[in-house]
């Protein structure tokens, strides 16, 4: 693999995602398998004046975690992501994965549990995302693993990654794109934003929520790359009606297929699944945060053209929409906590549309 795409995509991760400062304190937390794309960060970092930090995990820590750690260690707060969510100014995390389905094998309730001691530092750092005091971005390092998931060779996997997060040869300045995106997707924002009443309809969905009084994040690139998305959280009573969702559901490895939720009044009252039922119904049951929405966006990244079983990724397809059961995003105005926050996606591309107070905005996976 060639090194100039990876430190384009370093470039975006530094200069636009955190676009880190002199004297910032930045965490770079991976595994040994990402050495090619951090030695990148670490410079550039230095050359931006900032102080790096690396966080270093070894490939198969989560399955030796989950093996031998007893209930008081999987409820445990890690003491130094703990104090980087804290502490620090800029935290970037580059997953970088052998195995993506290593924990597939793992219990609901453990996984839960360890959710549970995660919830201080994921919700810490949601918190300081929204006031800014803390720049952090997740991203991706292709491996063997992540494009064996996706149905592709190395090579390919690789390319398609730098094409959606528009750090290969065919994008020139990297951060003056995402700079375009945020342009593109500010439009859309202006046609949503704010509404009483949202009705998504077609073969997968009757479902109606509002977002009255509520801000849509514009997503290009700051938290995620890839990126591509328009995200809020919806008002906590108002989701009613039915989803069935397009594509499997996977969290922390293991697959949940054929989700169908109802709604009422925000709350899930029915849930269903034709693969991995029990895990759907214990993250449900997390606590009461978990029965209802955090978020609801759009996605709109196109050179993310197929689902690659992989969150990052798959939630930015363009042409769908998303939920999150579980805690929303405080800068949105949701008012969800939980110890969970779960995506899942469904496809509007056919035969489908959206409406805003009546009238529709986006038909067949575009807006109108």
């Amino acid at each position: 693999m060639a090194t100039q795409p990876f430190f384009k995509l370093a470039q975006i991760l530094v200069d636009h995602s955190t676009y880190v400062k002199p004297g910032d304190r930045v965490a770079i937390e991976t595994t040994t398998n990402a050495v090619e794309l951090v030695s990148h960060i670490y410079e550039l970092v230095l050359q931006r004046g900032g102080h790096p930090h690396i966080l270093l995990n070894l490939p198969d820590q989560d399955q030796v975690f989950f093996k031998f750690a007893n209930p008081d260690q999987l409820a445990y707060t890690p003491t130094f992501q703990q104090l980087v969510t804290d502490q620090f100014e800029v935290y970037i995390r580059v997953r970088a994965d052998i195995d993506p389905r290593c924990l597939s094998d793992v219990p609901a309730e453990k996984q839960s549990q360890r959710q549970k001691g995660m919830a201080p530092v994921r919700n810490r750092m949601l918190q300081r995302g929204a006031d800014n005091s803390l720049r952090w971005v997740l991203t991706q390092f292709p491996t063997e693993g992540y494009a064996k998931e996706a149905g592709m060779s190395l090579p390919e996997y690789t390319q398609f990654l730098l094409a959606a997060c528009h750090a290969d040869e065919n994008t020139p300045n990297p951060v003056a794109h995402w700079e375009f995106i945020r342009l593109q997707q500010s439009r859309m924002i202006e046609s949503i934003e704010g509404h009483e009443l949202i009705k998504l309809q077609g073969p997968n969905v009757d479902l109606s929520l509002s977002v009255k009084g509520r801000k849509f994040n514009n997503s290009f690139g700051r938290h995620n790359l890839p990126d591509g998305e328009i995200y809020t959280g919806p008002v906590e009573g108002s989701a009613n009606g039915w989803v069935k969702f397009t594509y499997p559901a996977i969290y922390q490895g293991r697959v949940v297929e054929g989700v169908e939720l109802e709604f009422k009044n925000g709350r899930v009252v029915s849930a269903r699944a034709k693969v991995g039922e029990d895990l759907l119904k214990a993250m449900i049951d997390s606590d009461e945060g978990s029965h209802y929405l955090g978020e609801f966006a759009i996605g709109t990244n196109f050179e993310i053209d197929r689902f690659t079983r992989n969150i990052l990724f798959d939630e930015k397809l363009g042409g769908t929409f998303h939920l999150a059961l579980g805690a929303g995003y405080p800068e949105t105005g949701s008012k969800n906590t939980s110890v969970i926050h779960w995506d899942m996606i469904c496809d509007l591309r056919h035969d489908s549309e959206m409406l805003v107070d009546g009238s529709a905005i986006y038909r067949n996976g575009k807006f109108i």
